[in-house]
């Protein structure tokens, strides 16, 4: 079982929990248990002693509060809108409904409530039985309301405003895609969340929301952030600044790395705020405590609880943002798994409303906590309370001038010294010549939790070569850059081999200037721009294309032919040199030579690790032995400079297999081999004691490491030259004969028959269906309905009708690049 599917169970067993809490009883702040009050019940409604003493202090101005009702989230924390991918097992299991083919992640009903804190008085301002209200927020004035509507009998939400007395709705932005999670700006504008970035988790199966800003009245809509994967919970720092949650993983985990960030709200100076030098923990809902500079969050345990649950997290972040001593948990429980709380707002240091699956309570800055609201036992078991905001106006944070304008296609990086940085040791000054500059580019769908077939164990996404810039001697660089793409570096060497990555992307807005002070630098610094380094003399560094090697490189089409030329002579199943094989006959997955990248350790790629920054040389084309097998040292295998380049850079970009995510959700097919008759010949010597589920139980298996034995013996190119038939085959008969004891004396022997059989039968499977690098392949269908929904396959498509996968890739990635505006120079915004 894979550590995702391990920590994904574990997500709904939690998710369960938190839907039983929240029919139970509930206790007070002195630990006493006591009915709780809900609706229904105000004529003898009194605050409790916590609440008092707020409502006296703190809370004098915020009598009343609103908060949302709507049935909670039973996937991730992020899956509480939008559509799945498909109708496999996650999808059909946590989906709450299946409508125009596909399964949704979001319940039905919902409401937006005003709870007077002193007489118990509940108001409903908007009832959708069968909608979804989520996120509000109040208006500077305290007399407006914003919030993400999905009104019932439509899938999308929507921004809406109402007053708080609960007229005058109205609706502000609309479309096919989810606006979420807004937050007023000083200057009138609106940042939220959105789904019209229209791309899907890279390791999941449902949709992203990134950043986007709009007119208060909805109006010029623009991307902030091109992030593959999700930002979240955006809300004004007392700075001016956008404090907000950005989880990424470039070369490093999939499930870590998801903590806090900060950006102007023009979207551009993005940098962290807080933490993402720390894995498993997802910093959610994160706002500031007036009065002072700390923030409060729901730190979410391990990749995340369903609807944000975790504890209560004050966090100082004065003393940078790489200590986690300054982060302090005030929720009770010692047990952060068992912490179910949601949604902090503070309006002081010992003062927080805060929502858990039992109701709304208030908590103080000790964990103490009393209950104000419960929903009425009959709505228990469904619906949740979510995201209470006091009713009172608010001072306006300073507005920070835009810096964006958007007439410009690029953006300008100063990097005042890029030895200057973490992790650097051994990098000796002067080494490091250019920059590799790449872009991660989006997923238009998935189907797992895994990264398979772009990889094996190693990235989620592919990566697009943008070009390289020069870096001086100095260690200075002044680059001009493309806006609005999730790009990300890897520092070059004389040789042009890897010296160090960047293990994250930087996202830059259209005529933004951002300033660097080195590689992975210490984050309480400043860039030390001195008028004699020399990169700061000239114009800006335009990227240099690289115009010789494919930008999207693809193993099958660019690779492969290389090693057939110099490598398969010696190393296929006739001779099998080494016992290595590349070839690129075909395994259920994958080819024989790409299993061989990874099993016998000839590319060193980043990894699915929870590393926030390794040491130089320690990965990518300086650690990988494939560099040193073909440049002549190896039995004379010595291939051509364009070569060479070839396989450094598709080792730079990460060493997937498919250059086109076309390739996900097919192309795999199992061979459904006699285990049976297997293990009662072959078990004497390949049977293992494996951990299960339901205990240890043991198993046949083949040579080889351990989880890809079965790919790596079944060739479903050429099914005789399986090495699961050739090893124990006799070499009498034309077997490789490395068993101890022939197992097949020849190949009539009736096992070896229904073996070769049944890898046949996959092969005719892969014939007819085909792979992605194969004439004739079609992408599955939900490929196909996505694409077509994003506007870039016609909807009018025949099943008949050609598409050429490359091409229809590059036109999605290409629909998100920022075209200048002659008509606007800096951004839209305002009241």
């Amino acid at each position: 079982m894979t550590d995702r599917v391990r920590w994904h169970r574990r997500v709904v067993l939690c998710a369960l929990g938190a839907a039983v809490l929240s029919v139970g009883r509930v206790s007070d702040v002195a630990g006493q248990s006591r009915p709780a009050p809900e609706a229904g019940r105000q004529p003898t409604y009194q605050p409790g002693p916590l609440l008092s003493r707020f409502l006296a202090g703190p809370m004098k101005q915020a009598e009343e509060i609103v908060f949302a009702v709507r049935v909670p989230g039973r996937d991730h924390w992020y899956v509480t809108f939008g559509n799945y991918a498909d109708h496999s097992e996650y999808p059909t299991q946590l989906g709450f409904k299946m409508e125009e083919g596909v399964y949704w992640g979001y319940g039905e009903g919902g409401r937006l409530c005003r709870l007077n804190l002193r007489t118990g008085k509940l108001t409903t301002l908007l009832d959708d039985p069968k909608g979804g209200v989520r996120d509000p927020q109040l208006h500077y004035d305290g007399t407006k309301i914003l919030f993400s509507y999905r009104k019932g009998g439509e899938h999308p939400f929507h921004l809406y405003e109402i007053n708080i007395d609960g007229t005058g709705l109205r609706q502000l932005t609309d479309g096919p895609d989810d606006d979420i999670e807004p937050t007023y700006c000083p200057d009138g504008s609106i940042v939220f969340c959105s789904s019209r970035c229209r791309r899907f988790v890279n390791c999941w199966y449902t949709r992203v929301a990134s950043l986007y800003r709009c007119d208060g009245d909805g109006k010029n809509i623009r991307m902030l952030s091109s992030n593959n994967d999700h930002d979240n919970t955006p809300w004004m720092l007392p700075d001016g600044r956008v404090l907000y949650m950005r989880w990424e993983y470039v070369d490093r985990s999939q499930v870590h790395f998801h903590h806090l960030w900060a950006m102007n709200p023009d979207g551009t100076g993005q940098t962290v705020f807080f933490g993402n030098e720390f894995g498993n923990i997802a910093m959610l809902d994160a706002k500031p405590i007036p009065g002072t500079t700390k923030i409060v969050a729901s730190f979410s345990p391990g990749h995340g609880m369903p609807e944000h649950l975790g504890p209560v997290t004050v966090v100082d972040p004065s003393r940078g943002p790489d200590i986690l001593a300054s982060a302090r948990r005030i929720s009770p429980e010692k047990n952060e798994w068992a912490a179910h709380w949601k949604d902090p707002y503070a309006l002081s240091e010992d003062c927080f409303l805060v929502a858990h699956p039992r109701g709304l309570f208030v908590m103080d800055g000790q964990g103490n906590t009393e209950l104000i609201y419960q929903l009425p036992e009959s709505e228990r078991g469904r619906f949740q309370c979510h995201e209470p905001r006091p009713i009172m106006a608010r001072p306006r944070e300073p507005v920070i001038p835009e810096r964006v304008d958007l007439s410009k296609p690029t953006a300008r990086v100063l990097l005042s010294d890029i030895y200057n940085g973490r992790s650097m040791d051994g990098v000796k000054r002067g080494a490091i010549k250019k920059l590799l500059v790449l872009q991660q580019v989006p997923k238009p769908v998935n189907f797992s939790g895994g990264m398979e077939p772009l990889t094996i164990g190693g990235s989620f996404t592919l990566a697009q070569i943008v070009g390289t810039v020069p870096v001086e001697e100095d260690g200075s660089a002044f680059m001009e850059l493309p806006a609005l793409r999730s790009l990300f570096f890897v520092a070059l060497d004389e040789n042009d081999i890897a010296v160090k990555r960047m293990h994250s992307f930087t996202i830059l807005q259209p005529g933004e200037t951002l300033g660097c002070v080195g590689c992975h630098e210490q984050r309480n610094t400043t860039a030390d721009v001195r008028p004699n380094q020399m990169a700061f003399k000239r114009r800006p560094s335009k990227v240099e294309r690289i115009a010789d090697v494919p930008d999207v490189l693809d193993f099958p089409r660019d690779i492969q032919p290389i090693l057939d030329r110099h490598c398969v002579e010696c190393h296929r199943p006739e001779r099998y040199e080494g016992r290595v094989d590349l070839t690129g006959d075909k395994t259920m997955t994958y080819t024989m030579s790409y299993w061989a990248m990874q099993t016998r350790g000839l590319v060193v790629d980043g990894r699915n690790q929870p590393i926030g920054s390794r040491p130089p040389y320690q990965y990518g084309s300086a650690a990988s032995r494939l560099m040193k097998l073909i440049d002549g040292s190896h039995y004379g295998a010595k291939v051509s400079p364009l070569e060479a380049k070839t396989i450094r850079l598709w080792i730079e970009t990460s060493a997937t297999y498919p250059g086109t995510y076309a390739a996900l959700g097919c192309g795999t097919y199992p061979v459904h081999v006699p285990y049976g008759a297997i293990s009662q010949r072959c078990g004497g010597c390949h049977t293992r004691e494996i951990a299960t589920e339901k205990g240890p139980r043991k198993v046949v298996v083949f040579p080889g490491p351990a989880g890809v034995r079965a790919e790596t013996v079944m060739n479903l190119s050429r099914p005789e030259k399986s090495y699961a038939l050739l090893a124990p085959l006799a070499k009498e008969a034309g077997g490789l004969g490395l068993c101890r004891e022939a197992v097949f004396k020849d190949t009539k022997d009736p096992l070896y028959q229904a073996m070769l059989a049944a890898i046949r039968d996959a092969h005719q499977r892969l014939m007819a269906g085909k792979r992605f690098d194969m004439p004739g392949f079609r992408p599955n269908p939900h490929y196909i309905r996505e694409m077509q929904r994003f506007g870039i396959l016609p909807k009018d498509l025949k099943p008949t009708d050609p598409i050429d996968c490359y091409a229809t890739d590059r036109a999605y990635w290409e629909s998100f690049y920022h075209r200048p505006r002659a008509d606007a120079r800096v951004d839209a915004g305002g009241p």
